[in-house]
Parts: structure tokens; C-alpha cells; sequence
């Protein structure tokens, strides 16, 4: 696996996803030899559930387990820190992870119990915490979220939860974005899975979740970053923490330089209709009134949820209005005339933007020229 690489899987059989992207990805040969200390961090800041787009499914957890397990890797934990506010153990208990842990015979670390280590990062001095500094390889699996202080949380974000308690208070007084930029170089990020099935909208605790059914892979988090900011329809200048992160050295934010490695096409229609289908996540109030200006026929979750994205940030900037032409998007559209739609379905419109899926940053600026605005 290149640096560069994104791989990409799309569907509901969230453990299933998990294993083939991490055999598509090599992850074996990544990890080397069998008696590396190997530490899961997924993100459990409390106790929402995954459904609610606030944290880590564990389904994801599960599927890495069982193919580490399957390739002979034994030195297994999983680690994390929630929020201040919250007990790690709380977290633990709510989500499952007590089961996973007896199931797979993989002990949890509650890193709220752990010592700091002061270290250098970058010039800058940052407590980690001992067992993660210990841990000789880290697979980091953030959640896909917006966030209200720094827009967007992801897998430079998710280093927060290596850190003491009191370091977080310290974060939150500096800003958040220098002290996230320089933990990236004092803390592992050797593979990332990333979390895309349902993230919140806009709130790092969740409650607006916004269906995808995706899961990513890969090895540098500043590239994650600045690829969540085109899902989410966010310029990455927007979002102090991931150029900062990349002036350290930590990565690339340059996308263009990205290597997009698709190991499938969404196609799980059932889960993005408004009305009478089922659904992997409840549509919250916020995310139908968002709803409300689409047309969706067998729209796809990862195409519609770039969407739902990309109104959410032309709301936010006061361009939405009641009565406007709804966007067209799903396969129903095929080969059918139109005004105005979204995705290579709708490619026979008058106006219509390709992709499958379109980006929301791409959405957003579509919009912006041949929409109603």
C-alpha cells in the first residue's frame, strides 16, 4: 500500500467490508512480523451509538480483529480515552465492547487510567499516554463527522483520545487546531479505517447522521483529512489543524495527488429513500429539511449523502429558500431529460453533475453555477 492510496468499499455488511479492504489494502504485509504490539483505537468519545453518527461501529472493530487473528497477529488491544466528561468505561460498557473484548479474547486499555509521558512534538510538549506510546503499530478508526469548533473530525482529531484528561482540557484553552496539528507528531498513525457509514452532519457527539455505507483505508492522515473536507464540501483551508499537520510533516493535504482505489460501486438504494424504506440511521429533523430540496429515485447512500452534504453547507451560507427546483439523483433517472441533478444518472439533464459519487466540495460549487441560488 502506497502512501497516496485511498481504497474505498461501499455496503452494509459492515465486518465483511472491513476484512476485504483490509486483505485488498495488504494490511498484513504492512503490519510485518507477528510480535508487534498492535492497538486498536476506534472513537468512543461516550457512549452514542454508532447510529446516531457519533461514533465507531463495531462491526469495523470486529472485522480487524478477526483478519488480524486470521493472519496470526495475537499481541491485540483496544484502546481509547473518551471525552472529558465521560468515562472510558462507561463508553465501553454502552457500546459492546466488553463482549468484543470476552468474544476475541482482546483486552481493553482505558487510557483515562493511564500515566502521561511528556514528549516533544514537534517543538511542542504534548502528555501521551504511556500504553499508546508503548503500542509498536496503531490502527486509527475515526468516525467521519462534522464538528462545531473545527469543522470536520476525523483522523487527526481522533489522536485526542491518546492524551490524558487534562491534556485535552490544555487542547480546548490553546484552540484545538495548533496543539491537534503537533500531537500527529508525537503519536502513531501506521493504518487508518475510517468510518464513513453514518457521521453526524455537523456535531462531533452526533444526532444528525447522514448515510454513506462506506468504509476507507489508509496510511496518511493528513491525506484523510483533507479528502473528509471534499466529502464534506469544506475547503481544506478552512481547517487550520491539516495544513498545520502537513507544515510538520505529518502528511500530504493534496488531493490531486490522491490515488483513489474503488473496490466497489454503492448500490444500497434501500437506505436513502425519504419516505417508507428502511434505513441503517434515523433522518434526523435537521437532515430531512435538507432532504426537502432533492428528488431522489434509488438514489445510492454514498451519492446522496454527498448531497445532503453539500446543501448542508449552502444552508449554513443562507443560499437555501423554500420553493426552489429540487436536485435530482438515483439510477431512476437514467436515461431521463431533466432540469437539474447530481451524479452520472442524471447525465441526460440539462444541467448535471458526473461522478459516482460526485464529491460534496464539487456538489457545492455545481450548485453554486447552475442552481437557483
Amino acid at each position: 500500500m502506497k502512501q497516496n492510496d485511498i481504497y474505498i468499499i461501499h455496503g452494509t455488511d459492515y465486518k465483511d467490508m472491513t476484512i476485504r479492504i483490509l486483505t485488498e489494502a495488504g494490511l498484513e504485509q504492512e503490519i510485518g512480523s507477528r510480535d508487534k504490539h498492535i492497538a486498536l483505537k476506534p472513537n468512543l468519545l461516550g457512549t452514542m451509538t454508532p447510529e446516531s453518527g457519533a461514533t465507531t461501529h463495531p462491526e469495523l472493530v470486529c472485522g480487524v480483529i478477526e483478519y488480524l487473528q486470521a493472519h496470526g497477529f495475537t499481541h491485540l488491544t483496544i484502546m481509547e480515552g473518551s471525552w472529558v466528561g465521560e468515562r472510558t468505561s462507561r463508553s465501553f460498557a454502552a457500546l459492546g465492547y466488553h463482549a468484543i473484548s470476552e468474544k476475541y479474547g482482546v483486552p481493553l486499555v482505558d487510557l483515562q487510567k493511564d500515566e502521561g509521558v511528556p514528549c516533544n512534538a514537534a517543538g511542542m510538549k504534548i502528555e501521551v499516554c504511556r500504553k499508546a506510546l508503548e503500542a509498536d503499530y496503531i490502527i486509527n478508526m475515526p468516525v467521519i463527522k462534522g464538528h462545531c469548533q473545527t469543522l470536520v473530525t476525523c483522523a487527526l482529531k481522533n489522536n485526542k483520545g491518546l492524551i490524558t484528561n487534562a491534556e485535552k482540557r490544555r487542547f480546548h484553552t490553546m484552540g484545538l487546531h495548533k496543539p491537534i496539528a503537533h500531537l500527529s507528531t508525537a503519536v502513531r498513525n501506521d493504518f487508518i479505517l475510517v468510518d464513513n457509514i453514518c457521521g453526524d452532519l455537523d456535531f462531533e457527539e452526533g444526532g444528525n447522521p447522514v448515510v454513506m455505507n462506506r468504509i476507507l483505508a489508509l496510511k496518511d492522515p493528513v491525506l484523510c483529512d483533507a479528502f473528509v473536507c471534499d466529502c464534506l464540501g469544506i475547503s481544506v483551508d478552512e481547517v487550520p489543524y491539516i495544513r498545520l499537520a502537513e507544515q510538520l510533516g505529518t502528511g500530504c493535504a493534496d488531493i490531486s495527488k490522491a490515488n483513489l482505489i474503488l473496490l466497489n460501486e454503492s448500490s444500497d438504494t434501500e437506505y436513502t429513500q425519504i419516505t417508507g424504506a428502511k434505513r441503517s440511521a434515523p433522518m434526523s429533523r435537521r437532515v430531512k429539511k435538507l432532504a426537502g430540496y432533492t428528488a431522489p429515485k434509488d438514489a445510492c447512500s454514498a451519492c446522496y449523502g454527498s448531497l445532503i452534504h453539500a446543501l448542508n453547507r449552502l444552508d449554513e451560507a443562507g443560499q437555501l429558500r423554500p420553493g426552489m427546483t429540487p436536485i435530482c439523483i438515483g439510477q431512476g433517472y437514467k436515461g431521463q431529460a431533466g432540469e437539474i441533478g447530481v451524479g452520472s444518472c442524471t447525465s441526460c439533464f440539462s444541467n448535471s453533475l458526473k461522478g459516482c459519487p460526485p464529491k460534496a466540495i464539487d456538489i457545492v460549487k455545481f450548485l453554486e453555477e447552475n442552481w437557483e441560488l
